[in-house]
């Protein structure tokens, strides 16, 4: 019988040290991928290897910054939910995901009967009610008409999982 982490990747001793500082915040520095290559020993070729090789194989499905928007000024928050079809979720989202003020949109299919609302939009303002303003700029300029707001009260957790601890 075959156990469930046969399959798993395995990973050398230098690699899982990689993956422990690259699953938390990288260095704040002009060469980030040099400074977790010299924390660990090895070479900066090793380190984007590594990650290049997840990212192919689909263990990583993105590597991007998170900013901590209330940091940044970004004090009101709202998550957006809009009613499209699924042939106008694709350009919608395009679209909507140009606003300099929208950090993400992403189409969740709803089979739930009372919310028919499947294209999500995070929006970040300044002000208590900027992101009205870009509700009604996506409403001129889309098709994107008939919407759901989502404020964020608070935040209650922003961590990423970890996987390789230290």
């Amino acid at each position: 019988m075959s156990r469930p982490d046969d399959t798993a990747p395995r990973f050398t001793e230098t690699e899982r040290r990689i993956l422990a500082i690259v699953q938390k915040n990288l260095p704040d520095s002009a060469t980030p991928y040099a400074d977790i290559a010299a924390a660990v020993g090895t070479d900066e070729a090793t380190v984007l290897d590594l990650l290049r090789r997840m990212k192919e194989d689909g263990s990583i499905r993105r590597f991007g910054a998170s900013i901590k928007h209330q940091r940044a000024g970004w004090t009101h928050n709202a998550m957006v939910a809009w009613r499209v079809t699924e042939q106008q979720a694709e350009e919608a989202g395009k679209q909507a995901a140009e606003h300099p003020l929208i950090s993400h949109a992403y189409y969740r299919p709803s089979s739930a009967p009372d919310w028919p609302y499947e294209l999500y939009t995070m929006i970040h303002g300044r002000h208590e009610t900027e992101h009205l303003e870009v509700i009604e700029q996506l409403r001129r300029e889309t098709v994107l008409d008939e919407y759901a707001v989502l404020e964020s009260l608070r935040e209650l957790k922003k961590t990423s999982m970890v996987y390789f601890p230290e």
